[in-house]
């Protein structure tokens, strides 16, 4: 996937936020969680909205593009 979202599971780990925050707080579907975690996933807008909102940032502190084969 040409999209990596290192940087989410990072700042998520770094702010405390856990499967069950997550859903709590509903910043995404478990699903879509789990999806990233195993790198078979990505966001919609909707939700990238949701996570800059949450933590103060841009959708580059998010994700990054890295060319297929890297």
């Amino acid at each position: 996937m040409p999209i990596m979202y290192d940087k989410l599971l990072r700042l998520l780990d770094e702010n405390g936020y856990n499967s069950y925050k997550i859903k709590q707080t509903n910043l995404m579907g478990q699903a879509t969680f789990t999806a990233l975690k195993n790198g078979t996933g990505g966001l919609d807008a909707k939700t990238i909205g949701r996570l800059c909102a949450q933590f103060n940032c841009q959708p580059g502190d998010l994700m990054e593009y890295v060319e297929e084969g890297q």
